[in-house]
């Protein structure tokens, strides 16, 4: 095992192949350096550390700018520089011409040269291939240089699931250079245990670099942390929206206190929402400055015809009266005695208990927000998280929260929410949003368990 000092890694590749997407997924930093669909994006080597868990430094991460003329580079290393020489000294005999402008180079070899430097100075270099693009004589050219530095290398594949085909002639190409160790990583569609995969191949080329298996470990039990603390965000809002309910005179018209309450829950999942970008670090100002936002977020979730959408059975399997489709109950005793039938019936199985029966007694009515639109705020939560866990820092496409899978059908509510909605002293809906969260603790525990295995289910 090595010593634990630094570890450097070079990123190494072909003008926009995304090295510096690659980094941006490895670091969990949307906003480091710049992304975009043109040549040529990056220019000069950035330097970044990945810190451990004790804020200690343990990778370097180098993202250089891309081999646009590895064909020209070769022609001089084959013309113009001793053949007996090895690999590094001819590469620093082209380092030196560059600086000295040798009138024998045909063209400006400045950004060439910056890889190089940092190709002779890494650790390790990462060389990153569009999956995408066919086996070109320019790739076996960058091949060549990067084998005769001396410095292990790493294949990476990127945009994988777009370059089936051309996966066969890239490996028998790489094993052609002795090269038979190789990675997937796509850095959009994010898969972690293709991340892990990558630290440990790394790992191996530097015989069993103390740094990066920390890094790899800490990365696991994150990655664990990450699962148990969404899922019991998500949990606890749902508590919170369970517990949550309004009283009204039985004559008070109730559409004011509903829209008061709709737009409590709209800002509840609106701050879940956040709290979920920040856990993975999709911060709320990246989001905006790559033009990223929560989808589906101008649909009203209260509407009936969204349920539908989700595959959503309400009381009765049909939306009745205005309640129904605004995704409220009224909490009574039933019609066996006397429920107005003007505010839509009984809905999602709240029963009768010692307070209704004092409400109903003193002309009260309790809203509450019913087991349909529980289920759809728990879906949507969870498509979010998955989306989350499978979503490559270099994204910038649009996070949508829309999805067919439910965590259960409404009629199944989990019997932790059921009970949430005997205690509304535990929702702080009406009040600061996490004012209660020690309250709704136990119910929160177990409803994250449920969100667990239907979370694993997606993957």
């Amino acid at each position: 095992m090595t010593h634990n000092t630094l570890t450097t890694l070079s990123v190494i590749g072909h003008t926009n192949v995304g090295k510096t997407s690659l980094l941006r997924t490895l670091l969990r930093d949307g906003s480091f350096g710049e992304v975009a669909n043109a040549s040529a994006t990056t220019r000069h080597v950035a330097a970044v550390d990945i810190l451990g868990a004790d804020h200690r430094a343990l990778i370097t991460l180098h993202d250089t700018p891309g081999l646009e003329d590895a064909t020209g580079v070769m022609d001089y290393l084959q013309d113009h520089t001793d053949g007996r020489a090895d690999g590094v000294e001819r590469l620093q005999a082209f380092l030196r011409a560059v600086v000295d402008r040798d009138n024998r180079l045909d063209g400006d070899f400045s950004q060439e040269a910056k890889v190089i430097k940092s190709l002779i100075n890494a650790d390790i270099a990462l060389y990153v291939i569009d999956a995408r693009e066919p086996v070109l004589s320019k790739y076996k050219d960058e091949l060549a240089i990067l084998a005769s530095s001396g410095t292990p290398i790493l294949p990476v594949f990127n945009f994988i699931h777009q370059g089936q085909d051309n996966m066969p002639h890239w490996r028998e190409m790489l094993s052609r250079r002795a090269l038979h160790i190789a990675c997937s990583f796509d850095t959009v569609a994010f898969d972690f245990d293709n991340e892990m995969a990558l630290w440990a191949n790394l790992a191996k080329l530097r015989n069993d670099d103390v740094n990066i298996i920390t890094l790899q470990n800490e990365r696991k039990d994150a990655w664990q942390n990450m699962l148990e603390q969404g899922s019991l965000l998500i949990a606890d809002f749902l508590v919170n929206v369970a517990a949550f309910s309004q009283k009204i005179d039985e004559d008070d018209d109730p559409a004011p206190t509903l829209t008061r309450m709709q737009n409590a829950v709209h800002q509840a999942e609106t701050i879940l929402n956040h709290e979920l970008l920040e856990l993975y670090r999709f911060y709320h100002l990246d989001i905006e400055q790559q033009d990223v936002g929560i989808g589906s977020q101008a649909q009203d979730l209260f509407d009936s015809a969204l349920l539908t959408h989700y595959g959503i059975r309400t009381a009765g399997g049909s939306v009745t009266g205005m309640l129904i489709g605004a995704g409220i109950d009224v909490a009574t005793l039933g019609a066996s005695l006397g429920l107005g039938t003007a505010i839509g019936g009984v809905l999602g199985g709240i029963l009768p208990n010692t307070n209704a029966i004092k409400d109903k007694a003193m002309g009260i009515q309790t809203l509450s927000i019913d087991a349909p639109t529980l289920t759809l705020l728990a879906a949507r939560a969870q498509n979010l998280h998955h989306h989350l866990r499978h979503r490559g820092h270099a994204s910038v496409d649009i996070i949508s929260t829309s999805g067919d899978t439910l965590p259960w059908q409404s009629d199944k509510l989990p019997s932790a929410l059921k009970k949430a909605r005997t205690h509304p002293n535990y929702s702080s809906l009406d009040g600061a949003y996490h004012d209660k969260t020690a309250l709704r603790s136990e119910f929160a525990d177990a409803v994250a368990v449920k969100l667990i295995e239907h979370l694993h289910s997606l993957n």
